[in-house]
């Protein structure tokens, strides 16, 4: 079984808590402006059928579970809204449709990181299996070189949050534009809820990063330190 070493706490721990204070921050600021209703009294779907129309976007919507489970899926050309996003003309509505819709617009601009990220998917979904078996039988085994590629495979996941944040920032820009350029932002107050929401969304992305950089360095710290021990 993996313990804790030093590295645990000079790493791993600190990114833990910021992620958690992230998803806390997110959920607050959600939860906030879900309760405010926008100048337009607009849902979030009829404010994204409003800018697809007007921005000759050609894109299907659907609904999905959840909350905070909004996403924009390009291989299918989707965007899939909550409930709560879908039905409540709220400010926070109007950020998670703009979000979404930035994304959206990543696509169909052929933003070359969107696409990066697309093309990344597959390999992370096997790395992020294939490295803790990796790693662990490594271990088991005393075999350092296997869990070493072990640590490789988790270095993908590094790879993939890095570039998914300067995505996820441009299409939070993108999105905010699309909301002026269509005319449904009314007043400072509003526009500083919309961006409230969007920076939250942020910083679990800054998070994200952080984390994966972190857990890749714990095991190499701890791989490290266990063959200097068995050495």
């Amino acid at each position: 079984m993996i313990g804790l070493n030093s590295g645990y706490f000079i790493y791993a721990l600190p990114a833990l808590i910021l992620g958690l204070i992230a998803q806390a921050w997110v959920q607050r600021a959600y939860a906030k402006w879900l309760r405010v209703r926008n100048g337009a009294n607009i849902t979030g779907l009829d404010a994204a059928r409003h800018i697809t129309g007007r921005n000759g976007m050609q894109l299907q919507i659907e609904g999905t579970r959840g909350t905070l489970s909004d996403h924009y899926d390009p291989r299918s050309n989707t965007l899939r809204l909550s409930q709560g996003v879908a039905q409540q003309p709220s400010v926070a509505s109007l950020a998670i449709v703009a979000h979404e819709l930035g994304h959206a617009q990543q696509d169909a601009q052929q933003f070359a990181l969107l696409r990066l990220r697309s093309g990344l998917v597959p390999m992370v979904n096997i790395a992020s299996w294939l490295g803790p078996l990796l790693f662990m039988l490594g271990l088991f085994l005393r075999v350092y070189d296997l869990a070493w590629v072990g640590v490789a495979c988790f270095a993908a996941a590094a790879v993939f949050s890095l570039v998914t944040l300067p995505v996820e920032l441009d299409a939070s820009r993108r999105g905010l534009a699309l909301l002026k350029q269509n005319g449904l932002l009314y007043g400072e107050e509003e526009r500083k809820g919309v961006r409230e929401v969007l920076t939250a969304a942020a910083l679990t992305y800054v998070a994200g990063l952080v984390q994966s950089f972190a857990n890749l360095m714990y095991y190499g710290s701890f791989l490290g330190g266990g063959r200097r021990r068995s050495g």
